[in-house]
């Protein structure tokens, strides 16, 4: 593929921030398997109600910064090739991972799953991984809830993110045409501070008001209208930013304003959602909060990012290249621990620093040595 420009200068925050998501990522799962009163495939026989707390720092804007930072890196690559070029180079590194994830990682989650709620169990004793794999891939009936997505007779679990990615990747190519011949970028270039603030959170109250009509959302990729517009819009706003130098150094003289800002509206969004929820027009009240929250939230992130995260390290390669196998592998690697360790009943903060560990470790072993080793398993899990 030929390049159609010179290369951009690397931008290293962007490539931290993708890091840290990603790590964020791993540790939210983890947490979900403590927190009370949160579903989640498997959880903790030991639960607790503070876990909420850290859990909904983040919860808001952890998704929305990936699919923003998404949006920063396409437009880098896009701006790089051909719009044929582009997307066959999206594809293989999308769909090709995303492939090899559904069929080779995502299964034991939904057997352990199934196993830990005895939708394995009948008269014949417990089904074997084996058999399940056959049950799982001939698209055979499951008992009610044997694990999320059985209605449909697979899943895809947390790898949800990489066909919402790529839709929004082909959505890219027409809409970056549309932006050249348009105005839309010389004006986002001259954005003031309050606008900057203001507008994305207004758009994103349109689409609760719209589209989030008390279905909650299913990363069932079809009929998802409001989980699609929130994170398409950060999406295309990482593509708007991308290296945009004037709205980079506003982001930035922002970071003060917008972490006092983000710390003050989690602590009212708390106490509106623990505290003043019997009124219709607190919960309303509570959604404009937590849409305040959660681009505060994100801008403070970019702001100190871009503030002191924008060199090279020694280690930020290695890690970048490493964040989609391990991606692609953690989730399975933390309940696979975590179902065997619940029986030894630890107590849950051991029993936590041990699924870490071994989530870490295992997503290292794994990527170290025998995904970075074989060149095939480097393209069959979208590493470089």
């Amino acid at each position: 593929m030929k390049p159609l420009q010179e290369s951009r200068p690397r931008r290293y925050d962007i490539d931290a921030l993708r890091v840290l998501a990603f790590s964020i990522l791993i540790l939210y799962h983890i947490g979900m398997l403590y927190v009370a009163d949160w579903g989640f495939h498997i959880k903790s026989v030991t639960q607790y109600d503070w876990v909420k707390f850290p859990m909904l720092l983040v919860n808001q804007w952890r998704m929305p910064l990936l699919f923003l930072v998404s949006g920063v890196a396409s437009s880098f690559l896009i701006g790089k090739f051909s719009a044929i070029a582009f997307v066959k180079s999206r594809s293989l590194r999308l769909l090709i991972p995303f492939i090899t994830g559904v069929i080779l990682i995502i299964p034991p989650q939904a057997y352990i799953q199934a196993l830990a709620n005895g939708s394995l169990f009948n008269s014949f004793g417990e089904m074997s991984y084996g058999s399940f794999l056959i049950h799982y891939f001939s698209f055979q009936d499951w008992p009610i809830g044997a694990f999320d997505g059985s209605e449909y007779g697979f899943t895809w679990n947390h790898l949800w993110f990489i066909p919402y990615l790529f839709a929004y990747t082909l959505l890219l190519v027409p809409v970056a045409m549309l932006l050249r011949i348009s105005t839309l970028q010389a004006r986002f270039e001259r954005i003031g501070s309050v606008p900057l603030i203001l507008a994305p959170v207004l758009i994103q109250v349109i689409w609760q008001l719209t589209l989030n009509d008390e279905k909650p959302i299913s990363h069932a990729l079809i009929d998802d209208g409001y989980a699609h517009a929130m994170y398409c819009t950060f999406f295309l706003l990482g593509y708007l930013i991308s290296d945009n130098a004037a709205v980079w150094q506003k982001i930035i003289s922002l970071r003060w304003v917008s972490l006092i800002g983000a710390l003050i509206c989690y602590c009212v969004l708390i106490t509106l959602w623990f505290k003043f929820n019997q009124h219709e027009w607190q919960d309303h009240l509570a959604g404009v909060v937590a849409t305040f929250n959660q681009w505060l939230w994100l801008l403070a992130v970019l702001a100190w990012s871009g503030k002191l995260l924008n060199r090279p390290r020694s280690w930020l390669e290695y890690a970048n290249n490493c964040v989609y196998p391990w991606y692609i592998l953690h989730q399975t690697i933390t309940i696979i621990a975590a179902y065997f360790l619940a029986k030894l009943s630890l107590g849950g903060p051991l029993e936590f620093a041990l699924v870490l560990v071994f989530t870490v470790v295992g997503c290292w072993a794994i990527t170290e040595y025998l995904i970075r080793r074989q060149k095939h398993m480097k393209f069959l899990f979208g590493m470089k």
